[in-house]
């Protein structure tokens, strides 16, 4: 009997298939609503009609029903027609386009599609059972492949058209965050409420304490911390980053808890230079904590890899954020230590560092030099000589240790 129904090709004539589909299209309102219904019931995606309204997912399935339907009669084609045309894939591209936009899972839009296909196929085999016909089964049956084909073309047309409309989003996506981020590192916003905004754009937390970390790229704009963003996600620490061509920055939001994870991450990250800001409060102040970032950063040896923080201290910042009257200030106060040969400079000026970062003891300062006590209140006498300033007048040790960040942030030449 199938030998009679079928074409030399195994494609099946018109007459018979064009019956059963010309029934299947007079089912087709109760169809639809069975396929809708199946799958609210089914799939969660749909049941919630906020992200796909009860009203388009009916026109969905019934673009798409039909979609199938004419290509099955395209398909199949009399006995003696010429080669079957390329069906109309827009359909299922479209539905693929729109639940992109509307960030709708793949897999449940496939798993949707699935469904009505099934339940069309069913409808066929009930009818063709119930007329008792057999050549109504056996047209059916010679026509399965290319009914199966046609969803498989239907839902290959679906995911592509899904899959490039995701990438043309994430792009999108990209370039307004990038600009979201170059307008927040460049102050470029109304103080408030223009950051505030972004922040919430950027999914950084309001109530958190924020922090800047910025590294050398490794190469013209190739990040130097790869994965950065997905290890501090990893530790529940939201970030957004930034990256030009010299330089990959980013804001982190944390806890005061925190910070030692989020330096962790950046240490077992960095591949250059990297240098972090002080904690801050408000998205406003981000341009400052970028520019001490890279002060931090700048303390770094050129070609060394390392994570450097920032000081602490207001008058560091201060001088950071001033280089050229850093510059002076170093010079007015030190002038003749930096005059000396670079041995002896280098000397004093690490002596002095320390004897400062060690809370005025020399004691603490030799351990830190590996040298004798006395060789540090030595060196701070020479200091003294030099300046004509003494450590134990407040003002003058105000200077020096004002003067001795300037030197340590560069701003001495």
């Amino acid at each position: 009997m199938a030998a009679d129904i079928a074409d030399t090709d195994g494609r099946v004539p018109n007459p018979l298939l064009g019956e059963l589909v010309a029934w299947a299209e007079q089912q087709l309102p109760r169809l639809i609503d069975d396929v809708c219904a199946a799958t609210r019931d089914r799939i969660d995606l749909y049941r919630d009609e906020s992200i796909v309204p009860g009203a388009e997912l009916r026109a969905s399935v019934a673009v798409n029903l039909q979609f199938i339907l004419d290509g099955l009669m395209e398909a199949t084609p009399a006995a003696g027609a010429g080669p079957r045309t390329a069906p109309d894939l827009s359909a299922p591209a479209e539905t693929g386009r729109r639940r992109a936009h509307q960030r709708a899972p793949l897999p449940e839009v496939l798993r949707c599609y699935r469904i009505a296909c099934a339940m069309l196929w069913d409808l066929f085999v009930e009818h063709a059972r119930r007329v008792a016909r057999p050549d109504f089964l056996d047209a059916l049956l010679a026509a399965s492949s290319t009914l199966w084909r046609l969803s498989d073309e239907h839902a290959l047309a679906l995911t592509e058209a899904y899959r490039s409309a995701t990438t043309e989003l994430l792009v999108a996506q990209q370039r307004r965050r990038s600009a979201l981020m170059e307008a927040l590192f460049t102050g470029r916003l109304v103080p408030e409420s223009g950051s505030w905004e972004v922040g919430r754009l950027l999914g950084l937390p309001l109530d958190a304490k924020l922090m800047v970390a910025a590294a050398e790229t490794s190469g013209l704009a190739e990040e130097s911390l790869v994965g950065v963003e997905r290890m501090l996600g990893g530790l529940g620490i939201v970030s957004a980053w930034h990256l030009t061509p010299a330089l990959q920055a980013g804001v982190i939001a944390l806890r005061d808890e925190q910070r030692e994870e989020v330096l962790g991450v950046l240490r077992a990250a960095a591949a250059s230079r990297t240098g972090v800001s002080p904690s801050y409060e408000s998205l406003a102040d981000t341009p400052r904590a970028l520019h001490l970032a890279r002060a931090a950063l700048a303390d770094i040896p050129a070609g060394k890899a390392g994570v450097r923080e920032f000081s602490t201290s207001p008058l560091a910042a201060l001088i950071a954020y001033d280089p050229d009257e850093g510059r002076r200030l170093a010079k007015e106060v030190l002038g003749p230590v930096l005059a000396l040969p670079q041995e002896d400079r280098v000397a004093l000026l690490r002596t002095l560092r320390a004897y400062v970062d060690q809370a005025g003891s020399a004691e603490s300062a030799a351990r830190v030099l590996h040298c004798h006590p006395n060789t540090v209140r030595y060196r701070l006498n020479r200091v003294r000589e030099l300046t004509g300033r003494s450590l134990s007048d407040p003002r003058s040790l105000a200077e020096l240790v004002t003067a001795t960040d300037a030197v340590r942030l560069g701003a001495e030449g």
